[in-house]
């Protein structure tokens, strides 16, 4: 019996994150255009690397866009 992988669900903010992330901006600059921390920032971005099941936020980014994600 094959058991069908579904896409991983990221929460809004870990959304919001990666698609800052996948435009070249740092978790500074992402803290500050969505009104949080850096330190949240990275929160978020370790739990969508961990949901993507990659190591980096260059994959992390490059694997939701094909996913369908978020937009590239």
């Amino acid at each position: 019996m094959h058991q069908i992988k579904e896409d991983p669900v990221l929460s809004l903010r870990e959304r919001e994150c990666i698609q800052w992330i996948s435009r070249g901006k740092s978790s500074w600059e992402t803290g500050k255009i969505m009104g949080i921390s850096p330190n949240t920032v990275n929160f978020h971005l370790k739990n969508v690397k961990h949901k993507l099941d990659v190591s980096s936020r260059t994959h992390a980014a490059i694997k939701a866009v094909s996913l369908g994600i978020i937009e590239p």
